[in-house]
Protein backbone atom coordinates (compact mmCIF):
# COMPACT_ATOMS: atom_id res chain seq x y z
CA UNK A 1 0.00 0.00 0.00
CA UNK A 2 1.30 3.25 -1.21
CA UNK A 3 0.37 6.94 0.52
CA UNK A 4 2.07 9.77 0.49
CA UNK A 5 3.85 11.65 3.55
CA UNK A 6 1.10 14.11 4.26
CA UNK A 7 -1.28 11.48 5.03
CA UNK A 8 0.72 9.36 7.27
CA UNK A 9 -0.76 11.58 10.28
CA UNK A 10 -3.98 9.72 9.85
CA UNK A 11 -3.45 6.57 8.30
CA UNK A 12 -1.08 6.24 12.13
CA UNK A 13 -4.13 6.95 13.98
CA UNK A 14 -6.08 4.02 12.52
CA UNK A 15 -3.36 1.44 12.10
CA UNK A 16 0.24 0.58 12.96
CA UNK A 17 1.80 -1.47 10.69
CA UNK A 18 4.97 -3.55 10.63
CA UNK A 19 7.12 -2.48 8.06
CA UNK A 20 7.02 1.25 6.77
CA UNK A 21 9.18 1.93 3.44
CA UNK A 22 10.30 5.70 3.79
CA UNK A 23 11.40 6.57 0.20
CA UNK A 24 11.71 10.39 -1.85
CA UNK A 25 13.82 13.30 -3.32
CA UNK A 26 12.16 15.06 0.14
CA UNK A 27 14.81 14.76 3.21
CA UNK A 28 12.39 16.81 5.27
CA UNK A 29 9.42 14.69 4.46
CA UNK A 30 11.32 11.41 5.37
CA UNK A 31 12.73 12.67 8.48
CA UNK A 32 9.19 14.02 9.93
CA UNK A 33 7.40 10.67 8.45
CA UNK A 34 9.97 8.57 10.51
CA UNK A 35 9.29 10.11 13.73
CA UNK A 36 5.66 10.22 13.56
CA UNK A 37 6.57 6.70 12.93
CA UNK A 38 8.93 6.43 16.07
CA UNK A 39 6.61 8.37 18.08
CA UNK A 40 3.39 6.02 17.66
CA UNK A 41 4.79 3.39 17.64
CA UNK A 42 6.39 4.24 21.37
CA UNK A 43 3.07 4.70 22.67
CA UNK A 44 2.40 1.27 21.62
CA UNK A 45 5.54 -0.20 23.22
CA UNK A 46 8.22 -0.36 20.83
CA UNK A 47 11.17 0.80 23.54
CA UNK A 48 14.04 0.35 21.83
CA UNK A 49 15.65 1.42 18.81
CA UNK A 50 18.56 0.02 16.55
CA UNK A 51 19.13 2.13 13.69
CA UNK A 52 22.09 1.45 10.78
CA UNK A 53 23.12 3.26 7.76
CA UNK A 54 23.43 0.46 5.25
CA UNK A 55 27.03 0.97 3.30
CA UNK A 56 29.08 -1.83 1.33
CA UNK A 57 30.69 -2.17 4.74
CA UNK A 58 28.17 -2.98 6.51
CA UNK A 59 28.25 -6.26 9.00
CA UNK A 60 24.61 -7.80 8.48
CA UNK A 61 24.99 -9.98 11.30
CA UNK A 62 24.76 -7.00 13.82
CA UNK A 63 21.33 -6.04 12.09
CA UNK A 64 19.77 -9.49 11.99
CA UNK A 65 21.48 -9.94 15.94
CA UNK A 66 19.34 -6.87 17.02
CA UNK A 67 16.35 -8.54 15.13
CA UNK A 68 16.54 -11.57 17.11
CA UNK A 69 17.90 -10.51 20.70
CA UNK A 70 15.48 -10.10 23.23
CA UNK A 71 16.36 -8.08 26.05
CA UNK A 72 15.65 -8.65 29.79
CA UNK A 73 12.08 -7.50 29.62
CA UNK A 74 11.23 -8.63 26.26
CA UNK A 75 10.50 -5.24 24.89
CA UNK A 76 9.49 -4.79 21.44
CA UNK A 77 11.88 -3.27 19.13
CA UNK A 78 12.20 -0.34 16.10
CA UNK A 79 14.97 -1.46 13.80
CA UNK A 80 15.65 1.68 10.90
CA UNK A 81 17.67 1.11 8.22
CA UNK A 82 18.73 3.83 5.76
CA UNK A 83 19.75 2.88 2.63
CA UNK A 84 22.62 4.44 0.36
CA UNK A 85 21.85 7.24 -1.75
CA UNK A 86 23.37 5.56 -4.79
CA UNK A 87 20.46 2.62 -3.99
CA UNK A 88 21.02 -1.07 -3.46
CA UNK A 89 23.49 -3.58 -4.99
CA UNK A 90 23.10 -7.34 -5.18
CA UNK A 91 24.33 -8.24 -1.89
CA UNK A 92 22.23 -5.78 0.34
CA UNK A 93 19.03 -6.97 -2.13
CA UNK A 94 20.20 -10.58 -0.29
CA UNK A 95 20.11 -9.50 3.24
CA UNK A 96 16.90 -7.69 2.79
CA UNK A 97 15.28 -10.68 1.60
CA UNK A 98 17.10 -12.62 4.51
CA UNK A 99 15.57 -9.82 7.11
CA UNK A 100 12.18 -10.32 5.65
CA UNK A 101 12.29 -13.69 6.95
CA UNK A 102 13.16 -13.46 10.27
CA UNK A 103 11.07 -10.02 10.64
CA UNK A 104 8.55 -11.04 13.86
CA UNK A 105 5.32 -9.14 15.61
CA UNK A 106 7.66 -7.71 18.33
CA UNK A 107 10.04 -5.96 15.77
CA UNK A 108 8.74 -2.88 13.23
CA UNK A 109 11.23 -2.09 10.86
CA UNK A 110 11.39 1.14 8.80
CA UNK A 111 13.86 1.31 5.48
CA UNK A 112 14.39 4.93 4.15
CA UNK A 113 16.16 6.00 0.99
CA UNK A 114 16.34 7.99 -1.91
CA UNK A 115 13.63 8.14 -4.49
CA UNK A 116 12.94 4.39 -6.05
CA UNK A 117 13.08 3.92 -9.51
CA UNK A 118 10.54 1.83 -11.71
CA UNK A 119 13.32 -1.08 -11.56
CA UNK A 120 13.53 -0.81 -7.93
CA UNK A 121 9.54 -1.01 -7.13
CA UNK A 122 9.61 -4.25 -8.99
CA UNK A 123 12.71 -5.58 -7.00
CA UNK A 124 11.71 -8.59 -5.25
CA UNK A 125 13.19 -6.96 -1.94
CA UNK A 126 10.81 -4.13 -2.10
CA UNK A 127 7.95 -6.24 -2.94
CA UNK A 128 8.26 -8.30 0.08
CA UNK A 129 8.71 -5.48 2.45
CA UNK A 130 5.84 -4.12 0.97
CA UNK A 131 3.39 -6.53 1.19
CA UNK A 132 2.90 -6.48 4.41
CA UNK A 133 4.03 -2.88 5.23
CA UNK A 134 3.07 0.60 4.02
CA UNK A 135 4.99 2.33 1.48
CA UNK A 136 5.34 6.46 2.27
CA UNK A 137 6.03 8.52 -0.67
CA UNK A 138 8.85 11.59 0.32
CA UNK A 139 8.35 13.22 -3.08
CA UNK A 140 8.20 16.96 -2.84
CA UNK A 141 5.22 17.98 -3.96
CA UNK A 142 4.93 19.32 -7.27
CA UNK A 143 3.57 22.81 -8.08
CA UNK A 144 0.10 21.63 -8.42
CA UNK A 145 -0.13 19.35 -5.01
CA UNK A 146 2.37 22.44 -2.86
CA UNK A 147 -0.56 25.30 -2.34
CA UNK A 148 -2.43 22.29 -0.59
CA UNK A 149 0.44 21.10 1.53
CA UNK A 150 1.17 24.71 2.40
CA UNK A 151 -2.28 24.95 3.58
CA UNK A 152 -2.26 22.30 5.34
CA UNK A 153 1.34 23.22 7.10
CA UNK A 154 -0.36 26.54 8.26
CA UNK A 155 -3.56 24.58 9.72
CA UNK A 156 -1.25 22.44 12.05
CA UNK A 157 0.95 25.62 12.82
CA UNK A 158 -2.28 27.73 13.83
CA UNK A 159 -1.34 30.11 11.15
CA UNK A 160 -4.60 31.14 8.87
CA UNK A 161 -3.42 32.48 5.73
CA UNK A 162 -5.79 33.71 2.70
CA UNK A 163 -5.37 32.21 -1.00
CA UNK A 164 -3.08 35.10 -2.00
CA UNK A 165 -0.68 34.27 0.99
CA UNK A 166 -0.74 30.62 0.45
CA UNK A 167 -0.04 31.07 -3.25
CA UNK A 168 2.99 32.86 -2.72
CA UNK A 169 5.02 31.01 0.15
CA UNK A 170 4.29 27.96 -2.31
CA UNK A 171 5.73 30.00 -5.48
CA UNK A 172 8.56 31.73 -2.97
CA UNK A 173 9.41 27.54 -1.46
CA UNK A 174 8.80 25.48 -4.31
CA UNK A 175 11.41 22.87 -4.12
CA UNK A 176 12.82 23.90 -1.01
CA UNK A 177 10.12 22.72 2.48
CA UNK A 178 13.14 23.35 4.79
CA UNK A 179 12.81 26.76 4.11
CA UNK A 180 9.21 26.27 3.63
CA UNK A 181 9.42 24.76 7.09
CA UNK A 182 11.38 27.22 8.79
CA UNK A 183 9.64 30.22 7.10
CA UNK A 184 6.13 28.91 8.89
CA UNK A 185 7.83 29.01 12.26
CA UNK A 186 9.00 32.61 11.71
CA UNK A 187 5.63 33.76 10.68
CA UNK A 188 3.91 32.05 13.47
CA UNK A 189 6.92 34.16 15.91
CA UNK A 190 5.93 37.40 14.55
CA UNK A 191 2.64 37.00 14.52
CA UNK A 192 0.63 36.01 17.12
CA UNK A 193 -2.43 35.85 15.62
CA UNK A 194 -2.15 33.62 12.78
CA UNK A 195 -3.06 35.79 10.47
CA UNK A 196 -1.39 35.97 6.92
CA UNK A 197 -1.71 38.08 4.05
CA UNK A 198 -0.04 39.05 1.21
CA UNK A 199 1.33 42.08 3.05
CA UNK A 200 2.96 40.58 5.62
CA UNK A 201 4.47 37.60 4.10
CA UNK A 202 6.32 40.34 1.80
CA UNK A 203 7.36 42.50 4.85
CA UNK A 204 8.76 39.30 6.89
CA UNK A 205 10.07 37.16 4.26
CA UNK A 206 12.56 36.40 0.87
CA UNK A 207 12.71 33.94 -1.94
CA UNK A 208 13.69 30.96 -1.12
CA UNK A 209 12.49 28.79 -3.90
CA UNK A 210 15.09 25.77 -5.70
CA UNK A 211 14.09 24.57 -8.95
CA UNK A 212 16.28 22.40 -10.77
CA UNK A 213 16.52 21.39 -14.72
CA UNK A 214 13.80 18.94 -14.15
CA UNK A 215 11.24 21.28 -12.99
CA UNK A 216 12.06 23.85 -16.04
CA UNK A 217 11.50 20.33 -18.22
CA UNK A 218 8.07 19.98 -17.04
CA UNK A 219 6.80 22.88 -17.06
CA UNK A 220 7.60 23.71 -20.98
CA UNK A 221 6.26 19.85 -21.81
CA UNK A 222 3.31 20.86 -20.18
CA UNK A 223 3.10 24.07 -22.18
CA UNK A 224 3.81 27.18 -19.34
CA UNK A 225 5.87 29.39 -21.04
CA UNK A 226 5.81 31.78 -18.44
CA UNK A 227 6.76 29.35 -15.80
CA UNK A 228 9.32 28.13 -17.97
CA UNK A 229 10.64 31.28 -18.35
CA UNK A 230 10.30 31.88 -14.97
CA UNK A 231 12.19 29.01 -13.84
CA UNK A 232 15.52 29.27 -16.66
CA UNK A 233 16.03 32.60 -15.19
CA UNK A 234 15.97 31.55 -11.56
CA UNK A 235 18.42 28.90 -13.20
CA UNK A 236 20.91 31.31 -14.88
CA UNK A 237 20.34 32.93 -11.49
CA UNK A 238 21.76 30.57 -9.12
CA UNK A 239 25.17 29.82 -11.58
CA UNK A 240 23.79 26.88 -13.29
CA UNK A 241 25.85 25.52 -15.98
CA UNK A 242 23.97 26.13 -19.95
CA UNK A 243 25.76 22.86 -20.70
CA UNK A 244 23.64 20.88 -18.53
CA UNK A 245 20.65 22.59 -19.15
CA UNK A 246 21.56 21.73 -23.40
CA UNK A 247 22.12 18.39 -22.60
CA UNK A 248 18.70 17.90 -20.82
CA UNK A 249 16.87 19.47 -23.10
CA UNK A 250 18.17 17.46 -25.92
CA UNK A 251 17.17 14.43 -24.18
CA UNK A 252 13.56 15.77 -23.63
CA UNK A 253 13.67 16.07 -28.02
CA UNK A 254 15.39 13.55 -28.68
CA UNK A 255 12.24 11.22 -26.86
CA UNK A 256 9.75 13.11 -28.05
CA UNK A 257 10.83 12.79 -31.63
CA UNK A 258 11.47 8.54 -30.87
CA UNK A 259 7.30 8.84 -29.56
CA UNK A 260 6.32 10.81 -32.81
CA UNK A 261 8.04 8.33 -34.77
CA UNK A 262 6.18 5.31 -32.98
CA UNK A 263 2.46 7.23 -33.09
CA UNK A 264 2.51 6.56 -36.92
CA UNK A 265 2.12 3.09 -36.68
CA UNK A 266 0.61 2.75 -32.65
CA UNK A 267 -1.39 4.80 -30.34
CA UNK A 268 0.18 6.58 -28.01
CA UNK A 269 -1.19 4.51 -24.99
CA UNK A 270 0.64 2.06 -26.61
CA UNK A 271 3.62 4.14 -26.96
CA UNK A 272 3.52 5.21 -23.31
CA UNK A 273 3.60 1.68 -22.36
CA UNK A 274 6.28 0.36 -25.16
CA UNK A 275 8.58 3.05 -23.22
CA UNK A 276 7.32 2.78 -19.50
CA UNK A 277 6.98 6.32 -19.28
CA UNK A 278 5.50 7.13 -15.53
CA UNK A 279 1.93 7.91 -15.16
CA UNK A 280 2.88 11.44 -14.03
CA UNK A 281 4.66 12.41 -17.13
CA UNK A 282 1.98 11.34 -19.61
CA UNK A 283 0.16 14.11 -19.26
CA UNK A 284 3.30 16.44 -20.30
CA UNK A 285 4.29 14.56 -23.21
CA UNK A 286 0.30 14.35 -24.03
CA UNK A 287 0.59 18.23 -24.19
CA UNK A 288 4.31 18.64 -25.58
CA UNK A 289 2.83 15.69 -28.56
CA UNK A 290 0.18 17.68 -29.38
CA UNK A 291 1.39 21.07 -29.94
CA UNK A 292 4.24 19.82 -32.02
CA UNK A 293 5.08 18.57 -35.23
CA UNK A 294 8.36 16.74 -36.19
CA UNK A 295 9.63 19.78 -38.49
CA UNK A 296 9.12 22.10 -34.98
CA UNK A 297 10.97 19.22 -33.32
CA UNK A 298 13.69 18.76 -35.52
CA UNK A 299 14.22 22.54 -36.20
CA UNK A 300 14.53 22.81 -32.02
CA UNK A 301 17.36 19.73 -32.24
CA UNK A 302 19.47 21.80 -35.02
CA UNK A 303 19.14 24.99 -32.81
CA UNK A 304 20.31 23.03 -29.90
CA UNK A 305 23.03 21.96 -31.55
CA UNK A 306 23.80 25.77 -32.56
CA UNK A 307 23.42 26.47 -28.80
CA UNK A 308 25.86 23.76 -27.99
CA UNK A 309 28.45 24.88 -30.41
CA UNK A 310 28.48 28.40 -28.97
CA UNK A 311 28.68 27.76 -25.43
CA UNK A 312 31.74 25.44 -26.25
CA UNK A 313 33.84 27.22 -28.56
CA UNK A 314 32.28 31.10 -28.95
CA UNK A 315 32.98 32.06 -25.33
CA UNK A 316 32.30 36.24 -25.94
CA UNK A 317 28.72 35.74 -27.06
CA UNK A 318 26.17 34.10 -24.21
CA UNK A 319 24.40 30.87 -25.41
CA UNK A 320 21.38 32.50 -22.53
CA UNK A 321 19.30 34.26 -25.41
CA UNK A 322 19.37 30.94 -26.96
CA UNK A 323 18.23 29.06 -24.59
CA UNK A 324 15.69 31.48 -23.64
CA UNK A 325 14.53 31.45 -27.34
CA UNK A 326 14.26 27.65 -27.19
CA UNK A 327 12.04 28.00 -23.58
CA UNK A 328 9.66 29.90 -25.76
CA UNK A 329 9.94 27.62 -28.80
CA UNK A 330 9.43 24.60 -26.65
CA UNK A 331 6.59 26.13 -24.63
CA UNK A 332 4.17 27.60 -26.98
CA UNK A 333 2.22 26.23 -29.46
CA UNK A 334 3.83 25.24 -33.11
CA UNK A 335 1.12 28.04 -34.41
CA UNK A 336 1.92 30.92 -31.78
Amino acid sequence: MRIFADKLASTLKRQLHPVYLLFGAEPLLIQESRDQIEHKAKSEGFSEVFRFSITAQTDWNEVFDACNSMSLFAEKKILQLELPESGTNQAITKELLNLHQILNPDVMLIVSGSKLTKAQENAKWFKALNSNGLWVSCLTPDIHRLPQFVLQRCHQLGLKPDTEAVQMLAQWHEGNLLALSQSLEKLCLLYPDGVLTLVRIESALSRHNHFTAFNWIDAMLEGKAKRSQRILRELHGEGVEAVILLRTLQKELNTLMSYKQELTSKNLQQVFDQYRVWNNKRPLYTAALNRHTPTTLYSMVCTLADAEHTVKTDYDNSVWPILTQLTLDMSMPRNA
